[in-house]
């Protein structure tokens, strides 16, 4: 346990990641400030010098767990003309999976107080999962001005097609994360068609 009073590096990214791991293991009926602090190895009262409360903390896990996915994804429209356009997507969307997506996505709406910091945040702009939605629209339009996606796709309708999948993974029990990837593949190649109408992967 690092002693009182020695500088901590990089604080709040280990009680987050601290955090996930309770997550996994006790579900959030176990994530308290205790847990927390004492998987992370430091005093009890370290998370209360970096947050409001316990309500603020896992705010805070929530959405820079999303920004990191929504950086991550960003990218995605420069893909555009290289690799598999259904390869590119599931990539995207596993992206919102990861290993502790789940656990993070239950934390978001074990609270009510929590849910609602987050749902303003991502309404006043924060990256999220509507940041997700955005760069697959942008990759599918991209890649239809390229002729890799049917012309007579609904990109934004695709998008969210496959974001809200994922959502509906990440907020009811189901496979694992490692165990989803057949079934977003699966999705992909049933609603992106090529521009001869199939929806072989292009």
């Amino acid at each position: 346990m690092s002693p009182r009073g020695v500088a901590i590096p990089d604080v709040r990214e280990r009680l987050f990641a601290a955090a996930e791991r309770v997550l996994a293991r006790e579900g959030t009926a176990g994530l308290t400030n205790r847990s927390v602090t004492e998987e992370a190895g430091c005093a009890k009262g370290l998370l209360y010098n970096h947050f409001a409360d316990l309500d603020d903390f896992v705010a805070q896990l929530v959405l820079d767990r999303f920004a990191r996915i929504a950086a991550e994804v960003g990218p995605l429209p420069d893909r555009a003309g290289s690799g598999s356009v259904h390869e590119n997507l599931a990539a995207a969307a596993l992206a919102m999976l990861g290993t502790s997506g789940p656990a993070i996505a239950a934390a978001a709406v074990s609270r009510h107080e929590v849910a609602q910091r987050v749902a303003r945040s991502w309404a006043d702009g924060a990256p999220g999962p509507g940041a997700v939605e955005d760069a697959m629209t942008r990759y599918l339009e991209a890649e239809q001005r390229l002729g890799r996606v049917a012309q007579g796709a609904d990109c934004p309708m695709l998008a969210l097609a496959v974001t809200g999948t994922v959502h509906h993974l990440l907020m009811h029990p189901g496979p694992q994360p490692q165990d989803s990837a057949p079934l977003i593949r699966r999705l992909i190649t049933a609603l992106v068609a090529t521009p001869d109408g199939s929806t072989a992967s292009p």
